[in-house]
């Protein structure tokens, strides 16, 4: 038996089975979890494939975080289907080429406003998706790159990331009572299709596994997807607020 068994999990994010959330939907699977993914736009089609190349084919449903009529669609679908939910994955984040890049002061508020909608605000919106489902309780895990330092070329998207954290500890405070856990896990770069949207990527891809005391393979989703499978398990059930790095021990070092 696994430690999900029986759990109900919805898991955005999941685009080609390179991306994080894919390991997350897999490694779920393999511990008994039920799971449903999402989609939006012209990746939809994608994720319905790469759904088909999971142990168990997944059902995929259309959810635009930023769409309020799609965050009560998918509400009253998972509703009709499960009835409950246990747990759900945030892995959403976008910002317009013009927030990335080292010129910080280029960007203006439009292009700032969707980088914060869609990989910000959207945590929340992800709670009105699952939490009126979560009867038993629950957990939210999301998806981060620790925002408590600059980085090179990630720009606005940091300032997101940084929303996202507080997001999340406020999430956790108000959801609190209803046994709701809400954290986050600061993942090392990973060569994603996301990743690479991002300029100089290779700074991060060469200079992360040096001065990572347990190493870092930027093609390896596992250490990220085990890690957020314990998190969505009963097996952390008063850990909330919490950002846990699974970054082979980066964020931990000097120069």
């Amino acid at each position: 038996m696994g430690i999900l068994q029986d759990k109900k999990i919805l898991i955005t994010g999941v685009l080609t089975d390179t991306s994080l959330a894919f390991g997350v939907a897999r490694i779920a699977q393999e511990q008994g979890a039920q799971i449903i993914l999402t989609g939006t736009g012209r990746g939809l089609s994608i994720t319905e494939r790469t759904a088909r190349k999971l142990p168990e084919p997944s059902e995929v449903l259309e959810l635009d975080i930023t769409n309020q009529e799609h965050i009560e669609n998918v509400r009253g679908q998972l509703k009709e289907k499960w009835g409950t939910v246990d747990g759900a994955l945030h892995a959403i984040g976008y910002a317009p080429p013009a927030c990335l890049g080292d010129d910080f002061m280029a960007c203006d508020w439009e292009d700032v406003s969707t980088a914060i909608h869609v990989s910000t605000y959207s945590l929340k919106a992800l709670a009105d998706v699952v939490v009126p489902l979560m009867n038993n309780g629950g957990s939210i895990v999301g998806l981060d790159f620790d925002a408590t330092n600059s980085w090179p070329a990630y720009g606005w998207m940091g300032v997101a990331k940084a929303g996202l954290e507080s997001t999340s500890r406020y999430l956790a405070r108000q959801l609190g009572p209803k046994n709701v856990r809400v954290n986050l896990i600061a993942a090392g770069p990973i060569k994603t299709i996301a990743a690479k949207s991002i300029p100089e990527f290779q700074q991060f891809e060469d200079g992360w596994n040096p001065q990572s005391p347990l190493g870092w393979d930027v093609f390896d989703t596992e250490p990220v997807a085990k890690s957020t499978v314990a998190l969505l398990s009963d097996w952390f059930p008063s850990t909330t607020g919490e950002m846990i790095h699974v970054d082979g021990g980066f964020h931990s070092t000097g120069a």
